[in-house]
C-alpha cells in the first residue's frame, strides 16, 4: 500500500479518546461560592491498596498505614488516583493499581501546556479527553446524594473543560462535556449551554440500564429531550467502554486479562441497542461514537442485525421507527474508535471507512504514546495514503465538525 520513507511523511493524528486527570483545583475554583466547601477536593492521607479477591475489584483504604497520597473526597466518597489511570512514561512491568500523587505522574496528565508538549512528542495534532474523577460518563455525580450540588459540579466541570483545559490550546484540545444523567431535560439544557460555546461532543453511557437509568428503548422516550438537543446542535454522543460502570467477564475467578479482553462486548451490546431502538430514525441528524471500543467486531454485528431485520422482524419487537436495514443508519452517524485494531483496519470497507476514527488513549495503560507514529506507519502499510489520512485525521474532523481549513494549528511540531 503506502510507501512511507520516514515518520515525517506520516499525518499527525487526531485522537477522539484520551483522558484528563482533573487538577486539584477544578471544583474549588469553578463551583459557585456557596458550593465550594462541599464540592470535590483533594485531601492528603495514608493509603493501603487492597488487592481484589474473587469477584471483587481493587480498592483502597484510608488509615495510619501506607504512603501518604492525594485523595479525591466528595460527600461520603473518597478515592485516590491509581497509577494505572495515568501511567504513560512507565514501562509495562511497572504499571500498578497503587495510589499515586500528582507529582508521581507526567504533568501532561493534568496540565494543558504539558499535554500539548506530550502531544507534539506523539505527533498528535488534536485530542479529546474523557473525565477521570467524574468517571467516563459522569457517574460519580449520578450517584451523589445532593442533586443540586451534583448539578453544580457537572456545570463546573464543563466550565473548566471549555474555559480552562481547552481555552488556550489553539483548538488542539477538543472539549468533551458531561451531563446530569438523572434528568434528560437538564441534560438537554446543558448540551445547548455548551454548544453555544463551541462544544460538539458529550460523554454518555453505553448501557444506561447498568446505571439504573431508562434504556434507549424506553417506551416513554425518556432520553428524547437529550437526543433532540444533541441532534439540533450537532453534538456527538460519545460512549466509552466502562461507562456503564460494569465490564463483562466470564466468571468470578477469571483473571483480569479475560475481562480486559472482552471490553468491546459492552460496545457491541450498546450498538445493537442503538441500531434497533429507533432513536437514529427519529433524529436523522443524531451522531454517536463508541470510544475505545475497537472496530473489528462491527461487520459481524451489522450483518447479523440486518439478517434479523429481514428474517425475524415479525416477532423480534424492533421499534417501529426502524423502517430500514439497521446498517443503513450507520453512514455519517455511527462511529467506531480504534487504535491498534488491524483486523478492523482490514475490514474497513465492511464497516464504512468514513465511520472509523482514531485514538491514542493517553495516559491509560492501552495508550500508544509516545509510539503512535509507529502504529500509524503500520496502518500505512495496509492502506493507501488518502485512506490513512481519513482514518487518523479527516474522519474525526467531519465527525466533530472541526474547522477543515485549519488542519495543522500554529505551534504543532514547534
Amino acid at each position: 500500500m503506502s510507501e512511507i520513507a520516514s515518520f515525517d511523511e506520516l499525518p499527525w493524528v487526531i485522537s477522539v479518546d484520551d483522558h484528563v486527570l482533573e487538577p486539584a483545583h477544578v471544583w474549588t475554583t469553578w463551583l459557585p461560592e456557596r458550593f465550594k466547601a462541599r464540592g470535590p477536593h483533594i485531601e492528603r492521607d495514608h493509603c493501603v491498596t487492597i488487592q481484589p479477591t474473587e469477584g471483587k475489584k481493587v480498592s483502597w483504604k484510608k488509615g495510619a498505614e501506607g504512603p501518604v497520597v492525594d485523595w479525591w473526597v466528595y460527600e461520603d466518597f473518597a478515592a485516590p488516583m491509581p497509577q494505572i489511570s495515568a501511567c504513560v512514561g512507565f514501562p509495562p512491568e511497572a504499571m500498578t493499581t497503587d495510589a499515586v500523587n500528582f507529582t508521581d505522574v507526567r504533568p501532561g496528565c493534568y496540565e494543558p501546556k504539558a499535554r500539548l508538549a506530550d502531544m507534539d512528542i506523539n505527533r498528535t495534532e488534536r485530542s479529546m479527553c474523557f473525565p477521570t474523577f467524574p468517571r467516563f460518563a459522569g457517574q460519580t455525580f449520578l450517584e451523589a446524594k445532593d442533586r443540586e450540588l451534583a448539578l453544580a459540579c457537572v456545570k463546573a466541570y464543563n466550565d473548566w473543560m471549555i474555559e480552562e483545559w481547552c481555552a488556550d490550546s489553539g483548538g488542539r484540545l477538543i472539549p468533551l462535556v458531561i451531563i446530569p444523567l438523572w434528568d434528560a431535560h437538564l441534560a438537554a439544557a446543558e448540551i445547548r449551554r455548551n454548544a453555544a460555546r463551541g462544544c460538539r461532543a458529550v460523554a454518555f453511557t453505553e448501557l444506561p440500564s447498568y446505571l439504573g437509568l431508562p434504556t434507549v428503548h424506553d417506551k416513554d422516550r425518556y432520553w428524547d429531550p437529550f437526543f433532540q438537543a444533541c441532534a439540533e446542535t450537532g453534538t456527538v454522543i460519545c460512549m466509552h467502554i466502562g461507562s456503564g460502570s460494569r465490564l463483562p467477564n466470564t466468571s468470578a475467578d477469571a483473571p483480569n486479562g479475560v475481562m480486559l479482553g472482552l471490553t468491546s462486548l459492552n460496545a457491541f451490546m450498546g450498538m445493537a441497542d442503538w441500531l434497533l431502538c429507533g432513536a437514529l430514525a427519529r433524529f436523522p441528524k443524531l451522531k454517536i461514537a463508541f470510544s475505545e471500543s475497537q472496530i473489528g467486531w462491527i461487520p459481524f454485528l451489522l450483518e447479523r442485525l440486518d439478517t434479523l431485520y429481514v428474517k425475524s422482524a415479525a416477532w423480534a419487537n424492533i421499534d417501529p421507527s426502524v423502517t430500514e436495514l439497521p446498517s443503513s443508519y450507520v453512514p455519517g452517524r455511527v462511529f467506531g474508535c480504534f487504535y491498534d485494531d488491524m483486523v478492523g483496519v482490514d475490514l474497513r470497507y465492511h464497516i464504512g471507512i468514513e465511520q472509523l476514527v482514531f485514538e491514542t488513549d493517553y495516559p491509560h495503560q492501552d495508550s500508544t504514546w509516545p509510539d503512535t507514529p509507529k502504529l500509524v506507519a503500520q496502518i500505512a502499510e495496509r492502506v493507501p495514503p488518502e485512506e490513512l489520512e481519513m482514518l487518523v485525521r479527516t474522519n474525526a474532523i467531519k465527525m466533530l465538525d472541526l474547522d477543515p481549513a485549519d488542519l495543522k494549528p500554529a505551534g504543532v511540531g514547534a
